[in-house]
């Protein structure tokens, strides 16, 4: 049985106790041997209330089969952050562990060796830029748009940040505007619109130290809203402009897709946990108990039968109350929703101080274990203005009922971006790189963006 550096011996994967047999899984052979050559990928998704692993398989004939799922509650892990890496790494160990077993199978006994991981969004930035290419009459190839990509790289100094997603958004040659692809086109200047994502180097480095521990290494970083969005977004929504908004347990990340990219990113250092937090101050009770109470009895919303219903709320520090604790539920609906309002008047405000609140039209994907409490949509479009949806993964297939939810979408999405990889210019892992963009980059270029892609439309 693989464990991390400081797992307890008699820890073991959720489900089995220390000394049982482990079917064809011989995990003490993860520092010397690789899960076999099949197009299998592994996703990793750390978040501040669960850590989650998808191991999948790519088919021949299309499409992600999920062949082992693993999921444990987070430790270590704090709106986002890593803030005590022998509790994170154990819990990592756990998850990835009971994913393994059930592609045991599959993996033919031996371990996974590299995952693709998310990057919460309050680490990563987005930036926009964009480059022209003197393509001078001949056809636009290939190497014309890597040279685009690179100048993403050539205009980062070494630092603060790494680069983690260069995408091209949008192209435009000899000034005509709206191409999707400008291979073998010709013209004389290639014009591309640019959204590089780079994360904070730090976080970086503490999550792979956190894999390294079980002897993982990293395929590559993900953000966690684009992962978001690829796992729920249909391709209409991606084309027409859409705001995926992925609320976690410590933080809800944002992310804008027009005309099928990724436009811009942000996230707000809000999340379930502190609403989780308000019920416990607010009624006096153990956090775990308040937890209890939001998922059983909570909503984001008042309606005309909470006065009369009641619910039972155990006094904080006492084991066995002497006698019921009844309070009504429009005192829990009246602590809950001030905090989710809160939340999307940030993301509105987020959205509006960027420019990029009219490009990113007029629809919102709802996604996160946090979404899926009552009324949220609705209080969602009061605010936002916008029309809104909850979000669930789409593009994978073999997920049970239990893992196929909002909760998951960030972990699905990192298999679809798995899949996808190919495709975009991405660095393969932070140690691959170490470049930080420069702020400056911002500034002009953003509001020349913002008008460029309102020109396009």
């Amino acid at each position: 049985m693989k464990k991390g550096k400081n797992t307890p011996p008699d820890q073991t994967a959720a489900g089995h106790k220390a000394g049982d047999k482990i079917p064809a899984l011989n995990m003490a052979a993860r520092s010397r041997k690789t899960v076999p050559s099949r197009n299998i990928v592994a996703a990793l998704d750390i978040g501040s209330s669960k850590i989650c692993c998808f191991i999948a398989e790519l088919r021949a004939h299309g499409g992600l089969e999920v062949i082992g799922i693993g999921h444990q509650a987070s430790r270590g892990v704090k709106a986002g952050t890593i803030v005590d890496l022998k509790a994170a790494e154990t819990a990592i160990s756990h998850a990835v562990e009971a994913a393994e077993m059930m592609a045991a199978s599959e993996l033919q006994g031996q371990p996974i060796r590299r995952v693709f991981v998310n990057v919460p969004g309050v680490h990563t930035r987005s930036h926009q830029m964009s480059v022209n290419v003197k393509v001078a009459g001949h056809d636009v190839s290939e190497r014309d748009i890597q040279s685009a990509l690179g100048h993403s790289r050539g205009a980062v100094q070494h630092g603060r940040d790494e680069l983690i997603h260069v995408i091209a958004a949008g192209y435009a040659l000899d000034g005509q505007r709206g191409i999707n692809d400008p291979r073998g086109m010709t013209g004389q200047s290639l014009d591309v619109l640019l959204s590089p994502v780079t994360a904070q180097s730090a976080a970086l480095r503490n999550i792979t130290a956190a894999l390294h521990q079980n002897h993982l290494e990293v395929d590559a970083f993900c953000a966690a809203p684009y992962a978001a969005g690829l796992a729920t977004l249909v391709d209409d929504e991606k084309d027409l402009g859409c705001t995926v908004i992925d609320m976690g347990g410590g933080t809800t990340s944002i992310a804008v897709f027009a005309q099928g990219k990724l436009i811009y990113s942000a996230a707000i250092p809000v999340g379930g946990n502190h609403v989780t937090s308000d019920i416990a101050r607010g009624l006096t009770t153990s956090v775990a108990d308040a937890e209890r109470i939001k998922t059983l009895y909570g909503a984001a919303h008042a309606t005309s039968t909470d006065d009369g219903a009641l619910i039972d709320v155990p006094p904080i520090g006492e084991e066995e109350p002497l006698q019921p604790n009844y309070i009504p539920k429009s005192l829990l609906v009246g602590i809950i929703q001030p905090r989710i309002e809160e939340t999307f008047e940030l993301v509105r405000a987020k959205l509006v101080d960027n420019g990029i609140n009219q490009i990113a039209g007029r629809r919102v994907v709802l996604t996160g274990g946090a979404s899926q409490l009552p009324g949220l949509c609705d209080i969602g479009q009061l605010i936002l203005d916008k029309q809104i949806r909850l979000g669930r993964p789409q593009r994978v297939r073999g997920l049970a009922e239990a893992t196929g939810g909002p909760a998951f979408a960030a972990c699905a999405g990192l298999l679809t971006y798995a899949a996808e990889h190919a495709v975009e210019e991405t660095p393969r892992a932070a140690s691959s790189y170490s470049f930080g963009l420069p702020f400056s980059l911002q500034g002009n270029v953003l509001q020349k963006v913002t008008s460029w892609l309102k020109e396009n439309w």
